[in-house]
């Protein structure tokens, strides 16, 4: 005869507290903005002198796929990240998943890139062992990009695609790499707005944050970015809602596709002029990484220079900007309730000086400045002008915060 079980709805609601609390212990959740990069240093390079280069050009984040060539190395190479206050993303194709490495440093384990949906299922069962064996720690898959076939994709569609990726594998983290032509003949500009939208929609729909990589050098029929371009492209993905930007490539790796090298470090360890570039962006993207950690994504509008402004803005908390610009414009909702906007120049080689009438009066805005972080009140470039002007270098944004409605 079968034991009737009886249980109470308040063990039920304890029971079921607990097995939430086991599965988030088990989830990765990221603690602060990402940025990094592909191709990390060498096996021989994995020294003290040239963590600490990567750590002065304001990186948060290293992907340790490439340098290390064994166990020993990648513990060193964790070593000096938690040196210089650097997370890190290392290889898992050295370790069984119980002897994957556990520093402090580590936020997670390269497990593959650019994967087709055949292979969705074998990610779960890796996903899973991860988990299992690696509680909070994060296993990294990075995605194709839009401009991938369906042949490639193992999908009809690249919505599908993502979609698929989401439901099936169950990651806790979104990426992506997308490097778009940025030419006098090719703009690939509003394409790589179309894949973030696609990053956009299923980060939001399944909780997670979003990553991408972007173009950083020569390579194929791509040009070498100026600095500006470089900004674009990272702004552009933080009007999107990314919690991660991630630059293609760090260390300038060798074969057919980079004969004229020039990442941020080239192929034999000098600095090309992309370090100091890079420095540069990093140092503002870091002091913005706080506040976008606590920004969820509300919409994204795109005001091109023949567009109605105050048309295209309704709803959101600016009121109009000049019109004759092009922009893209983050909407967010700050974790305190209050609004947010980042005010991107869509343009990437021209600046442009916008008069920005806000829904608050001017006193009420503020900035979160770039130079170290803080909240202050927002600056008015051209205070002998009437309005509220606003500088936005070439592919530049400014994050501003107002109050809540």
């Amino acid at each position: 005869m079968m034991m009737k079980i009886v249980v109470f709805p308040m063990v039920v609601a304890v029971l079921t507290t607990a097995a939430q609390a086991a599965r988030t212990q088990e989830r990765f959740v990221q603690d602060r903005f990402a940025i990094g990069f592909w191709v990390d240093p060498p096996a021989d390079q994995i020294t003290d002198a040239r963590y600490k280069e990567i750590a002065d050009a304001n990186f948060t984040l290293v992907h340790g796929a490439f340098g290390p060539r064994n166990r020993k190395e990648v513990q060193k190479q964790l070593a000096l990240c938690e040196k210089h206050g650097l997370k890190a993303i290392v290889r898992s194709d050295l370790s069984r998943p119980e002897e994957l490495p556990d520093s402090p440093a580590c936020w997670g384990y390269h497990i593959v890139d650019e994967p087709n949906t055949a292979a969705f299922a074998g990610l779960k069962a890796t996903v899973d062992a991860i988990r299992k064996n690696r509680p909070g720690k994060l296993a990294y898959i990075n995605l194709l990009p839009d401009y991938a076939n369906s042949a490639q994709l193992g999908a009809s569609t690249y919505d599908e695609y993502v979609s698929r990726f989401c439901k099936e594998v169950g990651p806790d983290v979104l990426c992506m790499d997308y490097y778009p032509m940025l030419t006098p003949t090719a703009d690939g500009r509003d394409g790589y707005c179309g894949n973030l939208e696609v990053m956009r929609k299923y980060a939001l729909k399944y909780k997670i944050p979003f990553w991408n990589f972007f173009n950083t050098m020569p390579f194929g029929p791509h040009y070498d970015p100026t600095e500006s371009h470089l900004r674009w492209q990272i702004y552009t993905s933080l009007a999107y809602g990314a919690k991660g930007v991630l630059y293609f490539c760090y260390w300038t790796p060798r074969g057919g596709e980079f004969p004229k090298g020039g990442a941020i470090i080239s192929a034999d360890g000098r600095r090309t002029r992309h370090y100091d570039q890079t420095k540069r962006i990093n140092a503002a993207v870091k002091n913005l990484g706080p506040t976008l950690m606590k920004l969820a994504s509300l919409k994204v509008i795109r005001i091109r220079p023949t567009d109605d402004p105050a048309a295209a803005l309704q709803h959101s908390p600016i009121k109009t900007v000049s019109k004759g610009a092009d922009y893209l414009i983050g909407i967010f909702r700050h974790s305190d309730g209050r609004r947010a906007a980042l005010l991107v120049n869509y343009d990437h080689n021209y600046t442009t000086w916008p008069t920005v009438e806000f829904d608050a009066p001017d006193n009420d805005v503020i900035e979160v400045d770039q130079s170290d972080g803080k909240e202050k009140p927002a600056r008015d470039d051209s205070p002998d002008m009437p309005g509220l002007q606003i500088s936005l270098d070439a592919g530049e944004g400014r994050l501003f915060l107002l109050p809540a409605n």
